[in-house]
């Protein structure tokens, strides 16, 4: 049906089909709009279109290194039908003559961009009250007035039977075949490609996603290293030998009330298996990551402002960006915008920060929700343990940490799903009645909302095994306790592998679920739709030779899913980036498990936007947004995590102390355990346990010397790696040069192009004055 910006002709032009499923029937609309009301909203919400062909050919980093040292590049393949690039200025109908392709009406606007025009007039187009809010297709669909609105995708993604020029296939099956296939999975994405088809926003995902997953591999490589460093010194540790083969010597305190006493020596597979990750090379490695962190954000803003200017981003924040249909509705004045000068709607900032203020409340008290479970999961942990060894059994009661320690990081990560999934609910809806202006506004601070929350959500559990369990504990005969039961304490093999299994279980755990989700629940979803849209026997149907009807486009598109957006995306992918770099001297493990992961993760989301989802309407974005800032601030907390994280939870410092002060590391697990109070061991029997305490239970010398060492490593190790990194912030520039000067040459293209323009305006102008006269 075509869209007219006046009055529309008389007779009806839409083209209707109506198909009948069982009893429902579906009645399909298309919507096309003129080449006059293309050219009126290309120029109303800033369309950029092309000057001249940009000649420049489109390289990256590692293509050039494996050209200097001569290696085959395997990741390079051909694709075909690559989108050129060209030098771009916003459109004007008045300098139509000055564009590329001005010739075409048919082909000079992109299909995308057609999307993005239809899509604009549908979205700001009132339906019933304004006051209400009663604006745009998007609201028609939620309240079920309309099933679906969407683009069609161009064709089937399945190549064809019979051999063909690959230049002849549709941009469907060249993202297909040399994008979503699982063979795929070692070649560069097709990102020009991807942007073509899908829009800037989705290509912008996938490009950072690529490169993170290509600057997990250095990461994943040297953490192997320092596992296989652990594994040497599981049989090479003096302190570990001195421990398997202590006997009786050390006879250790309860771990309960109701435990009984049990010799150190039993721990010692446990004891060795912690070795794997707290080691000297954890330290490395820590400061490895930190430094990984910084100079992988320093270069992905290089790389992210190449692809902005590339794809004609570069300014769309700024000046190109429309407010949001809903604002427009619902905003009570409209002020001059300083940098366009046009009137828009606004929305007092008033008004708007005590929204602001009444939703985070409501993040407050989610968190609270959320530091209420923690503390249930604990208490869980406590009395499962004394349950366990009120039972009797030999092997339950051997395993009895193990045992809580590990269903309570099961039921942990079953808490954070169902509680994700409620408050990403309730942040939609705070988010929307904050009136935010823009589209990156508003997504910016729903972002936030639910990132602040699954931050605390997720990594809650972690940051209390590492920074607070076993701190509180006190010393036999004087036990701290919490809801009158002993306060936890760690493990008998220490807190960083209990940290390193609950970072196993949460991160890894999500994962797997997460890629099932993604694998199979788009295949039973789609299924089940196609299921219910099933068509009404008829004897066209039976005449088929398969039995199975010749669907149009429209009723194929119609069965795929409803593209649900990159938030969850890149929120699990953000995660994912929290727990190899704020926890990772716990698990130098963390990056190839990510890695492997996300080579999983990009044809999963590939194959979803190709073959199961229905083509989103293109969305313009200049940069992956507020994520960005997210992931700095992940990489500082990085540092002073992993600091506090080597100085009070791994036995890197007390080893070293140890070692500096006797000259070998016989004795060490003597010298970690002190001898209980004699007003607590029964009759002649006297026990151990970890700490540095005298016989009355007072700290030793030992125990200030270790802390100033402690505190004295946290402040140079911030320091150190915070310093290096402003040095690598310093020396990586933003933006390139050569894009800088592709800036310069676009603008001065621009600015001939209207000045050229306009001298023709004024010569036209003085003619017909002369002819006046």
């Amino acid at each position: 049906c075509q869209v007219f910006t006046k009055k529309p002709p008389q007779k009806n032009t839409c083209p209707i089909k109506e198909v009948v499923q069982g009893k429902t029937k579906t009645t399909y609309v298309l919507l096309s709009a003129p080449w006059n009301v293309l050219c009126y909203y290309a120029e109303e919400i800033s369309l950029r279109v092309p000057l001249q062909v940009v000649t420049t050919p489109i390289s990256n980093w590692s293509e050039k290194i494996l050209e200097k040292l001569h290696i085959p590049n395997i990741m390079a393949q051909d694709v075909p039908n690559l989108p050129p690039d060209y030098y771009t200025c916003q459109f004007h109908t008045n300098k139509l003559e000055r564009f590329l392709g001005h010739e075409n009406k048919d082909t000079f606007f992109k299909t995308t961009q057609r999307h993005q025009i239809l899509y604009e007039i549908l979205a700001r187009t009132p339906y019933g009250s304004l006051k209400r809010g009663e604006v745009g297709i998007g609201r028609l669909v939620s309240e079920h007035v309309l099933t679906a609105a969407f683009p069609l995708h161009e064709g089937q993604f399945e190549m064809p039977k019979t051999p063909e020029d690959p230049k002849s296939l549709n941009m469907r099956q060249i993202l297909h075949h040399y994008w979503a296939r699982w063979a795929c999975w070692r070649k560069y994405q097709p990102l020009d490609h991807i942007r073509e088809y899908f829009g800037e926003k989705i290509a912008l995902y996938f490009a950072w996603l690529g490169f993170y997953t290509g600057w997990l591999l250095p990461a994943a490589v040297v953490g192997f290293i320092i596992f296989l460093f652990g594994i040497w010194l599981m049989v090479t540790d003096v302190a570990a030998e001195e421990l398997c083969s202590s006997g009786n010597a050390f006879v250790m305190c309860p771990l309960c009330n109701i435990c009984s006493y049990w010799n150190l020596s039993s721990i010692c597979y446990t004891y060795k298996a912690g070795l794997l990750f707290d080691n000297g090379g954890t330290v490395f490695f820590s400061i490895f990551m930190s430094l990984w962190a910084v100079t992988f954000l320093e270069y992905w803003k290089r790389t992210s402002s190449i692809l902005s200017h590339r794809w004609d981003c570069s300014e769309f924040e700024e000046i190109e960006e429309r407010p949001r249909p809903e604002f427009t509705a619902l905003a009570p004045m409209t002020v001059r915008n300083p940098v366009t000068g046009a009137e828009e709607p606004y929305f007092p900032e008033t008004q708007r920060l005590s929204r602001t203020i009444t939703g985070n409340m409501v993040i407050i008290l989610m968190i609270a929700i959320v530091l209420i479970f923690l503390i249930a999961i604990i208490l869980y942990r406590t009395i499962l343990s004394i349950i366990i060894y009120r039972s009797q059994n030999a092997f339950f009661i051997f395993s009895a940490g193990r045992i809580a320690s590990l269903t309570g990081s099961m039921l942990n990560l079953l808490v954070i799903l169902l509680l994700s999934r409620l408050y990403t609910y309730l942040a939609q809806i705070l988010t929307r009645w904050e009136m935010h202006r823009t589209q990156t506004k508003y997504e910016n601070a729903f972002i936030l909302k639910v990132f602040i929350f699954q931050f605390v959500n997720f990594y809650s559990s972690p940051v209390y095994i590492a920074f607070f369990k076993g701190r509180f504990v006190g010393y036999p005969g004087n036990y701290n306790t919490l809801l009158g039961i002993r306060n936890e304490d760690c493990g008998a093999s220490g807190c960083l592998i209990e940290l390193a299994q609950e970072l196993l279980v949460i991160m890894v755990g999500k994962q797997v679920i997460s890629n099932i989700q993604e694998f199979v629940l788009p295949k039973l979803k789609t299924w089940w739709h196609r299921r219910k849209l099933k068509p009404a026997p008829s004897q066209e149907l039976i005449d088929e030779p398969d039995g199975q009807p010749d669907l149009s486009p429209w009723e194929a598109n119609y069965q795929l899913l409803v593209c649900e957006g990159l938030f969850d995306e890149y929120l699990e992918m953000v995660l994912q980036f929290g727990f190899i770099t704020i926890f990772v001297a716990a698990c130098p493990l963390a990056p190839f498990f990510a890695l492997i992961n996300n080579w999983v993760e990009v044809r999963l989301d590939a194959q979803k936007f190709v073959c199961e989802y229905r083509r989103p309407v293109v969305e313009r974005a200049q940069d992956i947004g507020i994520w960005l800032t997210i992931l700095k601030f992940i990489s500082y907390l990085a540092v002073i995590s992993n600091a506090f994280l080597i100085s009070f939870t791994s036995d890197f410092l007390p080893r070293l102390y140890y070692r500096y002060t006797t000259g070998s590391m016989r004795g060490y697990i003597n010298f970690t355990l002190s001898v209980a109070p004699a007003n607590f061991t029964q009759s002649y029997m006297t026990c151990r346990y970890r700490g540095l305490r005298d016989d009355k239970g007072q700290p030793t010398q030992d125990y200030y010397h270790l802390l100033a060492i402690r505190l004295s490593f946290v402040i140079i190790f911030e320091h150190v790696v915070l310093l290096i990194g402003r040095i690598i912030d310093w020396m990586v520039p933003d933006i390139p040069e050569e894009v800088e000067i592709k800036i310069k040459r676009e603008h001065y293209m621009a600015k001939e192009a209207l000045a050229e323009n306009q001298v023709r305006q004024n010569i036209m102008i003085n003619s017909n004055t002369s002819l006046l006269f």
